[in-house]
């Protein structure tokens, strides 16, 4: 797996594109959002259908072809340094093939910020764009808003992103899954979307080398399970170089799942790395070349997510 291509980092005064790809954005909480922008000295430019709600199903933010136009806009504006979505929820799959890819391919990388359902685009944006992106918090999210430690890890990828090239897991991340050190590409993101993309058109295949990042929230274990083997028996996890795992919220406990799933693997497995669903969640670069150490439970970057 090779690294993509990283944006460029953001300075004072940058436009920031606010979509809404998947589910519908509360007013109040995005516009405290976006006071926290502006006080990081963006110009946020919020999209035209960002507080839409899909007339019939009320957990789109309004219809797949107005998020998608949405998207591709902000993406190919080219007085645009960052697209950051305001939230997650469900909808990313249903218009991410209405979106103009030959287009976005033709204007200039920038910032991509989202998780959760967002892991849907992280992938479309890695296989079609060949681009980098930021597995973050959201504008208009509680774990964003109400959080000082994601908004100022979010802020210093952004702006300082040198000075955030170790991401450590919480606590230390307690003992490995399976230990051990290894090198590769960071990619993944919340796990059942991963698995919703097997054997999609134009979606991910095995690649060799790569750091596969996991999370996801409110899940039985069961579930987890048909996930992970799913992911499997799809060969979607050969050749992985290793695995870190961050938040699972709300979810059964997990840990002799993921080892029974994953330690067959045979390479190093850590977990507790303060990404995803949960408070204060670290912002993790995917497609950014990086050395994981289970023991410790390190992950240090091998260049800064954005140049």
């Amino acid at each position: 797996m090779r690294p993509l291509h990283r944006p460029a980092r953001l300075t004072a005064g940058a436009r920031v594109a606010v979509v809404a790809p998947s589910g519908p954005v509360p007013e109040e909480a995005l516009q405290t959002g976006l006071d926290i922008l502006r006080g990081w000295d963006l110009e946020p430019v919020v999209a035209p259908h960002v507080l839409d709600v899909h007339r019939e199903f009320d957990y789109l933010a309004g219809a797949d072809a107005d998020r998608a136009a949405d998207l591709q806009r902000a993406w190919c504006d080219p007085d645009v340094s960052a697209v950051m979505c305001a939230r997650g929820g469900y909808g990313a799959q249903r218009m991410v093939d209405l979106l103009d890819w030959e287009a976005m391919r033709a204007a200039p990388p920038k910032v991509f910020v989202g998780y959760s359902d967002i892991t849907a685009l992280h992938e479309a944006f890695a296989v079609r764009l060949g681009v980098s992106t930021l597995h973050g918090p959201m504008v208009a999210t509680a774990d964003f808003l109400k959080h000082p430690r994601a908004q100022e890890h979010l802020r210093a990828t952004l702006f300082e992103p040198e000075s955030v090239r170790v991401v450590s897991a919480v606590g230390g991340g307690g003992a490995p899954l399976v230990p051990g050190v290894a090198s590769g590409v960071t990619f993944g993101g919340c796990l059942s979307l991963l698995a919703a993309d097997v054997g999609v058109a134009g979606a991910r295949r095995p690649s060799p080398g790569g750091l596969l990042c996991l999370e996801d929230v409110g899940e039985e274990a069961y579930r987890v399970d048909r996930y992970l083997t799913q992911l499997l028996r799809g060969g979607w996890l050969d050749g992985v170089a290793g695995i870190l795992l961050g938040s699972w919220a709300d979810c059964d406990p997990l840990r002799p799942l993921l080892t029974d799933r994953l330690a067959g693997l045979g390479v190093p497995v850590t977990g507790d790395f303060g990404f995803g669903h949960c408070d204060g969640a670290l912002t993790l670069p995917l497609g950014v070349s990086a050395q994981l150490d289970a023991v410790s439970g390190s992950l240090t970057l091998s260049v800064p997510a954005l140049t």
